[in-house]
């Protein structure tokens, strides 16, 4: 029961929709703009590289923060779960953000969250795969196909740093459990990013170039 509570907790998070408030203050609603995602992508494409950087920083931070409040708070009540509950409050800020209630459950993809999570969770594991988002991100200019990557080395990392023994925060006997759960935020990803998955088969999905994007 404290699991589902701690994600009912990191959905509430995840409903500051970042994008789609920024986008209200200047005039846009950018569930009818560009791509309808309500994400940093579609931020930096609608609304420059101030606001996708904005946009990014707040989707980052609400998950990180969802991370500390169900590891530090919620984990009081259970102790040895600590890490555990943080991982399942993060997830309930992806859904939040991904699915927020009063938006028709039509939000952003995750990506900037599951970056903020991974950041409060394991660093080490954090920079890996921003490493990985990077160098595809830059060399290809497919937004879509580095977080599909970069997700992906998530759950690599995360196995690989585990079976290792370097993910202090987690027992041994929750490892499975941690396992599961950061598969569940790929597939996640991987299933809202289906239809990039489809247009970079196809070759046509769109690139970003950071350099001509509106200031």
């Amino acid at each position: 029961m404290i699991r589902v509570f701690a994600v009912a907790v990191g959905y509430c998070f995840g409903l500051f929709q970042t994008a789609y408030l920024l986008g209200l203050s200047v005039g846009i609603d950018i569930r009818n703009t560009g791509s309808g995602n309500s994400g940093t992508t579609n931020a930096l494409r609608t609304m420059g590289k101030k606001a996708g950087l904005i946009v990014f920083a707040c989707d980052f931070l609400k998950a990180l923060l969802a991370y500390l409040a169900g590891a530090y708070l919620i984990g009081r009540l259970a102790p040895g779960l600590e890490a555990v509950l943080g991982i399942y409050a993060a997830f309930g800020a992806v859904l939040g953000h991904c699915f927020p209630l009063y938006m028709g459950f039509k939000g952003g993809k995750g990506i900037a969250c599951m970056a903020g999570f991974m950041a409060a969770f394991s660093w080490q594991c954090f920079l890996i795969c921003f490493v990985v988002f990077a160098v595809v991100f830059l060399t290809t200019h497919y937004v879509s196909l580095g977080s599909l990557l970069g997700t992906a080395s998530v759950l690599v990392t995360t196995i690989i740093f585990g079976q290792l023994g370097l993910l202090k925060k987690i027992p041994n006997e929750r490892l499975i459990e941690t396992y599961v759960l950061i598969a569940a935020f790929v597939a996640l990803a991987w299933f809202l990013h289906r239809e990039n998955i489809k247009r970079l088969a196809g070759g046509t999905e769109r690139k970003t170039y950071l350099g001509k994007t509106k200031s």
